[in-house]
């Protein structure tokens, strides 16, 4: 869940090494905060171009709002608007202990999305010959295992992090051979491009281009270092090329969207549920203000081979449909149902 990512996200901004003091040798007042805040986003956040937000309209706004009167309060609510405006859920901002006040932007319906998917409904009502995934994190959901009755296989990723690149080889030796397959990133928190690049190549068609990074890297909102090219192809000693279903919600995030990136350009792939978060890059370094402010954001694109982006778009689904809370407290979950039924019209497969 993105909202796990989050959390994570806040313990690291406490304990984490790779930090940057904007505010060193700078006075503590509000408006210099702000300066700074503006300034830095300014120079260095990466998706102005590709979302094409105005970020000289937000200064416009809200530097009058900020005087040497205004309060820690009213700074914060200026704060959170300002990057609620980038709508970008790798971009946060903390106040440490005592107030322990924390936002990230893009982030208001994750609640919404995240009661619309039990992944306790999908074990109980729809699986068996259920096992965990080797090598992944045990403090998070890393399952696979068959549909009931149905010569179908299915995995759960709750993130794209592993200790072990390779551990879809082990997960395919066991069920790769059902005629069809169902890989579950709803509520996926993301995780290492590297480890979507590993589970993409056991499902692989192919050789294919699928996307390039630019990192901002000057003052100008169009400056850019060279793009880096990012292919897949088949790795591993075990490949799944029947048709596979990938389920997807609002709150598949990051690296879980790298991952679609790679699995929408084969041909056996099916993208069935809700449209993505849309929120690819890397993130910034930790930076501090003054006032003992944290915050970090976006500092590169991705961009398709035709050079346009999802950022802020996210993967649209080729069949889209949503729970609802009633579905699923219903003990019914119309995003899987609606899958197997895709792979019963589209391929006789059950």
């Amino acid at each position: 869940m993105k909202n796990i990512l989050i959390i994570l996200f806040f313990s690291s901004l406490f304990y984490g090494c790779e930090k940057a003091f904007l505010g060193e040798d700078e006075p503590n007042d509000p408006i210099n905060n702000f300066e700074l805040f503006w300034n830095d986003f300014d120079q260095h956040y990466g998706l102005f171009q590709a979302r094409g937000w105005n970020w000289d309209s937000i200064y416009t706004v809200y530097s009058p709002q900020v005087t040497d009167q205004t309060t820690d309060g009213e700074l914060w609510d200026i704060f959170t608007d300002m990057i609620g405006y980038l709508d970008d859920s790798h971009t946060f901002v903390v106040s440490p202990p005592p107030s322990e006040r924390f936002f990230a932007s893009g982030s208001e319906n994750d609640s919404i999305v995240d009661a619309e998917f039990s992944f306790d409904l999908v074990k109980s009502n729809y699986l068996e010959n259920i096992k965990d995934i080797p090598y992944t994190d045990q403090d998070s959901d890393f399952i696979y295992g068959t549909i009931k009755n149905k010569d179908i296989g299915y995995i759960f990723i709750e993130a794209i992090e592993t200790s072990n690149n390779d551990y879809m080889d082990d997960v395919l030796k066991d069920i790769g051979n059902h005629k069809g397959m169902i890989l579950d990133l709803r509520n996926n928190s993301g995780g290492d491009d590297q480890t979507a690049d590993a589970i993409a190549g056991r499902f692989a068609d192919g050789d294919h281009f699928i996307y390039t990074v630019q990192e901002r890297n000057g003052p100008n909102h169009t400056d850019f270092a060279e793009k880096k090219m990012y292919y897949t192809s088949k790795q591993g000693t075990e490949h799944f090329s029947k048709p596979l279903i990938v389920l997807t919600d609002q709150i598949t995030v990051s690296a879980a969207e790298v991952l679609l990136l790679h699995l929408k350009s084969f041909n056996q792939v099916t993208q069935i549920g809700d449209v993505t978060s849309g929120d690819f890059s890397d993130i910034s370094m930790r930076k501090f203000l003054p006032n003992g402010w944290q915050y970090q954001f976006s500092i590169m694109q991705f961009l398709l081979p035709d050079g346009s982006s999802l950022d802020g778009v996210g993967h649209v689904p080729d069949v889209v449909v949503r729970n609802t809370v009633a579905d699923i407290q219903a003990g019914e979950d119309k995003v899987l149902e609606k899958a197997l039924e895709y792979l019963w019209d589209e391929y006789g497969i059950e």
